[in-house]
């Protein structure tokens, strides 16, 4: 049964929409502002998140923030009519949806449903707290699986290790001897070769184009990076 976290001050909507979800076989769960939902995500396994914009305390955009800092999991912000700048803001921010209030029960299922869809497609939705995102690379490190462009890619445990230990840090340059005291978890001794030789296998694995990477990159004399896209 997929968890189904609900986050609106209003007690009404979110009773409303848990008889709606409970009736589709989702288990519901009810948070009533943004503080609340965050301690709960960080509690619980949640499958997908339906968020209210306009709540006290701390309000579904910043709370939209705080969790899209580590978190991937599935999110559709709920909002007014009049709060379009407001949902522009949420889906640059990462929200994966939104609707609009009052809505149509049957259209709240409807993308509910369809964002459950997507991410076991992926194999994200199993554990979103230990999935790894950028772009179209996603490592579920639960399933110890790698999804690129929708597809599973196998790996050598060494090179899921090294591509885990990157995608954790993307966006930041590690050195050779900071990869293989990371994966190896030994200090590093001529460890030069045997990190480029995983690397390029990794590359061959991920990138469309080894030769012009789109994900894994080499930062020349100082090391590698995934890019955080």
């Amino acid at each position: 049964m997929y968890n189904i976290l609900v986050c609106d001050d209003d007690k009404e909507i979110v009773n409303a929409i848990e008889i709606y979800l409970s009736n589709e076989g989702y288990n519901v769960i009810k948070a009533y502002n943004g503080l609340e939902c965050i301690k709960i995500l960080n509690e619980k396994i949640i499958h997908l998140v339906i968020l209210d914009i306009m709540m006290p305390m701390v309000d579904g955009i910043q709370t939209l923030k705080k969790i899209r800092e580590n978190n991937t999991i599935p999110i559709i912000m709920l909002s007014a009519k009049s709060e379009d700048e407001d949902k522009i803001e949420g889906l640059n921010l990462g929200a994966d949806d939104y609707v609009t209030k009052p809505f149509n029960p049957l259209e709240l299922i409807a993308r509910v449903n369809s964002g459950i869809r997507r991410c076991t497609k992926l194999g994200m939705i199993e554990n979103s707290k230990n999935v790894y995102v950028t772009g179209d690379l996603i490592i579920n490190d639960d399933l110890k699986k790698v999804i690129v462009d929708g597809k599973e890619i196998k790996f050598t445990p060494t090179e899921y290790n090294i591509l885990k230990f990157l995608i954790k840090n993307k966006g930041k340059v590690f050195s050779i001897e900071e990869i293989y005291k990371s994966v190896w978890e030994e200090e590093s001794y001529a460890a030069e070769n045997i990190i480029a030789v995983h690397i390029r296998h990794i590359r061959e694995k991920i990138e469309i184009n080894p030769k012009e990477p789109k994900y894994l990159k080499v930062i020349w004399g100082i090391g590698y990076k995934i890019e955080n896209i």
